[in-house]
């Protein structure tokens, strides 16, 4: 077995040093009463008082004083805790629960600490590490029963279990304590002990301690799983939501042009087909920048081709220490889209300025920019509102983009984090400029 920890061995070198304080201020004091019983000279009597009055100012130091014993405690638990949270932040796994049980093992005094799931053991450290070794299936009644019902138990009478090699083990005395998440048991973490008497509060309180503080990381990493899960679904949604329209349109457009340019057709259709098969394979939470402006560019040769070449012109800025950033897919190309449907002027060219540059050091801007017919105050305080799930066909450049914007801003926050924004900058007849921030630190997809 693992050599004890700095914690356990001073706490058992403490409890030996007490004892034994303890011990000679009662012989002391029995001897100080013979002696005066006896009539002793004065200096036996007064070497005696004075070693009694140490011994009990050492037992009133340690009974009035002991912040510094708490303080080093403390320390040494929240140091174990902060180990544990690191090894658990990414769920519980083989790994993770081996790493609990070697880094528990040195704090307790379990001769065998393992940690399962709700049908499995994923991790044993100690003796009995052949007998229950991991992968194997839960041994004892008394975990599938904490399992079932979800509360600490604790047993001080030997058990049988049958091991895995097949051979019988006594296990003089347990704590096994359950891993939750939200109410549901999905483990069990269990420390089996030599002796009987090593069952006390104290390892009664370390076992279930730790079993909360791994089923609140349990728990944390569960959000967080689900938070990605839903910014993955929200990006496949917009994959989904094609637009009939545009898909009719330019279908349109590239069966006019085999009549009047067959080799623009192709051309056309060629990067038609690039473009959907991109649509369809960006099904990753984030791709590199320079393939989300690959895409919106290649949306811009269909619309050109459908309104002509010298009704937009699009120009893209990005700066080369961030071509390689990634970003979520469908978060560029579909700004430009509601410029193009939107912000067109009867006549005359739109121009259209796409610029992606960093922010700091660890923060990302994206700024799309068009001089269009702009829209009020309302509508783009509207455009990325969390209320702007119906689109506003009357608006002048909100109408039918108020659920993409919305999903737009939504992942921003799922990706990014608080910090991160979209923020609308426009006035009727003086375009409009859509800046996305990112904050790279806050990003779910960043370790630590």
């Amino acid at each position: 077995m693992s050599s004890r920890s700095p914690l356990v061995a001073r706490t058992d070198r403490l409890s030996a040093v007490w004892m034994m304080v303890v011990v000679g201020a009662l012989a002391l004091a029995v001897y100080l009463l013979f002696r005066l019983a006896d009539g002793e000279g004065p200096v036996p009597f007064t070497v005696a008082c004075v070693a009694l009055a140490i011994l009990l100012a050492v037992m009133a130091f340690g009974l009035l004083n002991p912040d510094r014993l708490r303080s080093q405690y403390t320390e040494e638990t929240l140091s174990l805790a902060s180990d544990m949270l690191e090894d658990i932040k990414g769920g519980l796994s083989a790994e993770s629960a081996e790493a609990i049980c070697r880094h528990l093992m040195p704090e307790t005094h379990a001769s065998t600490i393992a940690v399962t799931d709700e049908t499995h053991v994923l991790a044993c450290v100690g003796d009995m590490v052949e007998d229950f070794p991991p992968g194997s299936l839960i041994h004892t009644p008394a975990t599938r029963y904490v399992i079932e019902h979800g509360i600490v138990q604790s047993f001080t009478q030997a058990i049988e279990v049958k091991g895995e090699r097949g051979r019988k083990r006594q296990i003089p005395a347990g704590i096994i304590a359950p891993l939750k998440v939200r109410d549901h048991t999905v483990g069990a973490l269990k420390f089996y002990f030599k002796n009987t008497h090593e069952v006390n509060r104290t390892q009664y309180a370390l076992v279930a301690g730790f079993s909360e503080l791994i089923s609140t990381q349990l728990a944390i990493h569960e959000l967080e799983l689900q938070e990605e899960l839903t910014a993955r679904a929200e990006v496949r949604a917009l994959q989904a939501q094609i637009n009939p329209h545009f898909l009719f349109n330019t279908l349109n457009t590239i069966a006019s042009f085999t009549r009047t340019d067959p080799a623009r057709a192709r051309e056309l259709l060629r990067e038609f087909s690039s473009f959907y098969r991109s649509t369809l394979d960006n099904s990753g939470s984030l791709i590199p920048v320079t393939r989300e402006i690959q895409q919106t560019k290649r949306y811009l040769t269909f619309e050109q081709a459908r309104f002509g070449d010298d009704r937009i012109e699009a120009t893209f800025t990005v700066e080369d220490d961030v071509k390689d950033a990634p970003v979520p897919a469908f978060i560029i190309q579909p700004l430009v889209e509601n410029a193009v449907r939107h912000a067109m002027r009867d006549e005359g060219a739109l121009h259209i300025s796409v610029s992606v540059r960093a922010a700091g050091e660890n923060a990302l801007t994206i700024e799309v920019e068009d001089d269009g017919v702009g829209m009020d105050k309302a509508t783009a305080t509207r455009l990325f509102s969390e209320s702007a799930r119906v689109a506003n066909v009357s608006a002048p450049q909100g109408g039918g983009a108020g659920v993409a914007m919305h999903n737009i801003s939504e992942r921003i926050k799922r990706f990014y984090g608080p910090n991160s924004f979209a923020h609308v900058d426009s006035s009727p007849g003086s375009g409009t400029v859509i800046t996305l921030h990112l904050d790279l630190l806050g990003s779910i997809f960043v370790d630590g």
